[in-house]
């Protein structure tokens, strides 16, 4: 990743090697190019006038980052649903978002699929990429927010059946994002190896699906028997404690590539928006998991009596911890954009948008806890510059591709940085 201090000028035709080797390459059936990954021609590839390509060799580069977008949509939908200042056919709003979304999801997975199969060899090396690989989280991140949301707008209250399917999917979901959470870790410490002032936020983003397990737990053990809410309350909580925790060892890293090296690329701080959504979800988590105990946990456990609302009163105090720190990280990211704005479209930009979404739910339920009708109408706000960011964000991503200024050469998360 760039480590420019000062975000200098656009790039130029010098920054990026020709183009007409890396379209040889893709007929062939090759595609990540030398030279760290950039194409090898003359051309500038951010010169409007550059040649355009078909959509078989444009699908070359649709990569992983694409499912930034359905884990945008879905985490709309839930913060539709928890909106606490609700209107009439609001949560009917929410379900055609919720709809939506799996429409999206699904087209995006249809679409990876073609991309492999027109493509042999990209899944592998998508998953290996140092760049295009930190991605391939988002995956589960959308497979999340598609379980918590359907928990909340298509599981009916009497419905033993999908309560089962739901539980089934929750307990999928950790055991797969703990094998990916050690697997693509492992296989970073053993494959590559990155200077410090090259961090990014993306580091994070393999023990993301996993610390959303806490998140997922909070939503569903609050409808489960409570036989089985108080097992997935503790594997919850557990597997947002190992998230948090490593997110925690990522953030040292993250600030002393600050300190050393200055702010990223401008192209690159939306990015920074990743650091907001570990200690948001984490405070969301621990409200929504302490608020989902079983009432008879309270009698007796292993012979010693708990008392419910003592367990609440820390959720919420940690809940406020955590909040400030989410908070802090916001407010870097905000200033870090405003001083230097990308010039080019990214789907890195979708982390304006599922990190604050956390964060909106976790403010949304410490002032319900709270009972701060103030903090209530802040959110609302809140949620409506989070809608507002989400339609920018979509327009720009819709011209993007018909403007061929992502899924071409050089331009997409296939390459590495400079």
């Amino acid at each position: 990743m760039s480590t420019d201090r000062n975000s200098t000028a656009s790039r130029s035709s010098h920054d990026y090697p020709p183009l007409d080797a890396t379209l040889d390459r893709e007929e062939k059936g090759g595609g990540y190019g030398k030279e760290k990954g950039r194409p090898t021609s003359g051309i500038d590839i951010y010169d409007p006038n550059r040649p355009k390509l078909p959509f078989r060799q444009r699908l070359h580069h649709f990569t992983w980052a694409w499912y930034t977008l359905p884990m945008s949509t879905g985490g709309l939908s839930l913060l539709i649903f928890a909106q606490p200042n609700q209107f009439p056919g609001l949560r009917q709003i929410g379900l055609v978002v919720y709809i939506a979304n799996i429409i999206i999801f699904t087209a995006i997975t249809a679409t990876m699929v073609t991309r492999f199969f027109l493509h042999p060899g990209d899944a592998f090396r998508s998953i290996k990429h140092p760049r295009e690989g930190f991605f391939l989280p988002t995956f589960f991140l959308s497979i999340a927010t598609l379980i918590t949301t359907t928990e909340r707008y298509a599981i009916p209250e009497n419905d033993t059946g999908l309560k089962w399917a739901i539980q089934g999917a929750f307990w999928a979901y950790v055991v797969a994002t703990l094998l990916l959470a050690v697997g693509q870790y492992s296989f970073v410490f053993a494959t590559h190896s990155f200077g410090l002032q090259t961090m990014m936020p993306t580091w994070i983003l393999p023990i993301f699906p996993i610390m959303l397990s806490g998140t997922i737990a909070s939503v569903v053990a609050d409808t489960q028997p409570d036989i089985f809410a108080v097992p997935i309350i503790v594997a919850g909580l557990t597997c947002q404690g190992l998230g948090f925790s490593v997110a925690l060892m990522m953030y040292a890293h993250m600030v002393g590539r600050l300190m050393s090296a200055g702010l990223p690329n401008r192209e690159h701080r939306p990015g920074l928006f990743m650091c907001v959504g570990p200690p948001a979800f984490t405070a969301l988590a621990l409200i929504g998991m302490a608020n989902g105990l079983p009432k008879n946990v309270a009698q007796t456990m292993d012979g010693k009596v708990y008392d419910l609302n003592i367990i609440r009163i820390l959720a919420v105090m940690s809940a406020v911890f955590l909040w400030a720190l989410s908070f802090w990280w916001f407010g870097i990211a905000v200033v870090a954009v405003i001083q230097a704005p990308p010039r080019y479209f990214h789907l890195g930009w979708w982390a304006m948008v599922f990190p604050n979404t956390g964060f909106t739910l976790a403010t949304i339920s410490i002032g319900k806890e709270l009972g701060n009708q103030g903090v209530m109408w802040v959110t609302t706000g809140m949620s409506v510059c989070l809608l507002l960011t989400y339609c920018f964000i979509f327009y720009h991503h819709l011209r993007a591709v018909i403007k061929q200024d992502i899924m071409y050469p050089g331009r997409d998360e296939d390459v590495e940085d400079l």
